[in-house]
């Protein structure tokens, strides 16, 4: 500033009055404005951290649901309850003993980071309790149901106990195995999301849930069957498990791929979880 005064007044060749230096002043600090305001506009639309779809722009007070971040939702919760029910069917797969969830508990996880991935560590965390909400609701209705006098005529109680009935143990083991596994899987692929800058999608969906699904396979058949069946096959259980979800998930990759782009393109959002706190405890934040 102070050249441009002294240049003025070289080509004037006398000094400036106070106002045409109070002019001068008042152009520079319009032009720094609109500089800054240029410079903002460039960094929301190349600098992920600096965008308005960042965590920090998605708090509770302005955030509004999309009705494909509905369907997201409903597809997660469906397929988790859905799950649950199918799980108590054993099925025969390439020699594999498996339970009849493994078609769709699989896709709870997709669609887990389909929600992370474009809507942050923060909106899935929600989501993560709610699920645990439906599901804890579906499984008091079934047993308030259980407890119910069957009509004189009907003779499914031994089967709808069968079926719908839960031990408080598998339950626990339900509700944990979920809990554990949902949040790592979500928090390693908001962290890998910042650390490769959004690249490598695959690597992310892959290796999130490598370590979301060992866990929940871990929690679940350890607390489930401990000292039901032999160490040996609890083992064997575990691993069967976690490869058979695992390799599900990597098989349909690039349907993640096409239902991310998707949504990030729908709604002009693509989150990156710089200033989120992951304490999964951190509900209404």
């Amino acid at each position: 500033m102070e050249k441009k005064v002294l240049d003025a007044m070289k080509k004037a060749g006398k000094p400036l009055k106070s106002g045409e230096i109070a002019k001068m002043i008042n152009a520079d600090a319009k032009e720094v404005s609109k500089t800054i305001n240029n410079l903002k506009t460039q960094v929301k639309i190349t600098h992920p951290k600096g965008a308005s779809m960042n965590s920090s722009d998605n708090s509770s007070s302005n955030m509004r649901y999309s009705r494909w971040f509905v369907i997201v939702v409903a597809v997660f919760i469906t397929c988790l309850i859905t799950a649950n029910i199918a799980a108590v069917k054993l099925v025969s797969l390439f020699g594999f003993i498996l339970p009849a969830a493994i078609l769709v508990f699989p896709i709870s996880y997709i669609t887990g980071d389909v929600l992370t991935e474009v809507y942050g560590y923060r909106q899935a965390r929600r989501v993560i309790w709610l699920g645990f909400i439906c599901n804890a609701t579906a499984v008091a209705a079934l047993w308030l149901g259980q407890m119910l006098p069957p009509a004189s005529f009907w003779d499914g109680q031994v089967a709808y106990e069968r079926i719908l009935g839960y031990t408080p143990r598998l339950l626990f083991a339900s509700f944990l195995a979920y809990l554990v596994g949902e949040f790592a899987n979500s928090y390693i692929l908001a962290k890998m999301k910042i650390a490769t800058q959004g690249r490598w999608l695959w690597l992310r969906t892959i290796g999130s849930t490598l370590v979301g699904q060992g866990l929940d396979s871990l929690v679940f058949i350890t607390i489930a069957f401990w000292g039901v069946i032999p160490p040996v096959a609890l083992v064997a259980t575990i691993v069967t498990q976690w490869l058979a979800k695992s390799i599900y998930e990597a098989a349909v990759t690039p349907l993640t791929y096409l239902a991310v782009n998707f949504l990030k393109k729908k709604e002009g959002v693509d989150t990156y979880d710089y200033e989120t706190r992951f304490n999964p405890l951190l509900i209404t934040e």
